[in-house]
């Protein structure tokens, strides 16, 4: 039986993703960003305020050729959308578009396990020209992997991508002194396992001396909601973490109340996705005919 099509759409929160977490936000908070064509849409939003624009990056996907690229959406102080177009396209899939500043320079680490490897990629002019400045090698390509700077040294959140099951319930990390590397994986990978809490899901943020990492709740159906990992220690040998509730798409965002798989922080806002599942004859006859369509090229 052919599964619904997911839909995402990425909203803006005008609250500071630590009041979210505190207290949740209701619908005046939210600006949403504009709908995409039939069968297709913009997941996975991650954000930088510069020159007093907000810089939205996120995966843009359409169902018809099933490879995602990355897109940037551009808003003026009052939440204006000004500008959008696609900033980067590989010939694979790309995703997860983790933008951030370090070193005086700006860079994206999009997902593309596609391509066999994970890709860092530098501003060669911000914002809408990259380069890729280094692969990280690892144990296999990362899914969503999540860069943080914690106590003198870089980390990497991630999921593996040597199973299915893999991809949504376990949680691998690395290190390194500097963000280009060299890169160690840590000899406790999988340092957590959980369909409810392993998935990195969005920008990690220090609470108590804790590190807490957004992470997707993927039990019942993929991305379902964002869960929390309460990292309480991590270093070169050791990981102690705990899970703890997170937030879901409330009511009120309906027809949007599927999931919701990303939860990222820039400056006082926060950006997030949540998605809609179309069971309808069009999504199925889509989805059936990029089956064949696979069926068809391995067959030659």
């Amino acid at each position: 039986m052919l599964r619904p099509m997911d839909l995402w759409r990425i909203a803006i929160i005008n609250r500071p993703l630590t009041a979210i977490l505190a207290e949740g936000f209701d619908e005046s908070d939210v600006t949403w960003a504009p709908a995409m064509p039939a069968q297709s849409f913009r997941a996975d939003p991650f954000g930088l305020w510069r020159d007093g624009h907000l810089h939205v990056f996120a995966e843009g996907f359409s169902y018809r050729d099933r490879r995602g690229y990355i897109d940037l959406l551009i808003y003026d102080a009052n939440l204006t959308l000004r500008d959008s177009r696609t900033v980067l396209r590989e010939p694979w899939h790309l995703s997860y578009p983790f933008v951030f500043e370090a070193g005086g320079e700006t860079w994206m680490l999009p997902e593309a396990f596609q391509s066999g490897t994970l890709t860092l990629y530098r501003a060669k002019r911000f914002p809408d020209q990259w380069e890729p400045a280094c692969q990280i090698p690892l144990d296999g390509a990362a899914i969503d992997a999540t860069p943080f700077f914690w106590q003198g040294r870089w980390w990497l959140f991630y999921a593996p991508s040597h199973s299915k099951a893999a991809k949504q319930s376990h949680l691998h990390i690395a290190y390194a002194d500097r963000l280009t590397g060299p890169w160690q994986v840590h000899p406790g990978n999988p340092v957590h396992i959980s369909n409810a809490s392993a998935r990195p899901g969005g920008t990690p943020i220090v609470q108590g001396g804790s590190i807490i990492l957004p992470v997707q709740d993927c039990r019942g159906t993929y991305g379902a909601a964002i869960r929390l990992l309460e990292i309480s220690q991590m270093d070169e040998r050791s990981f102690v973490a705990k899970d703890r509730d997170g937030l879901q798409a409330p009511a009120w965002m309906e027809p949007y109340t599927d999931g919701l798989h990303t939860l990222s922080a820039v400056g006082g806002m926060t950006l997030l996705d949540v998605k809609r599942m179309d069971a309808s004859l069009s999504a199925k006859t889509s989805r059936l005919y990029h089956i064949l369509r696979q069926k068809l090229a391995r067959a030659g």
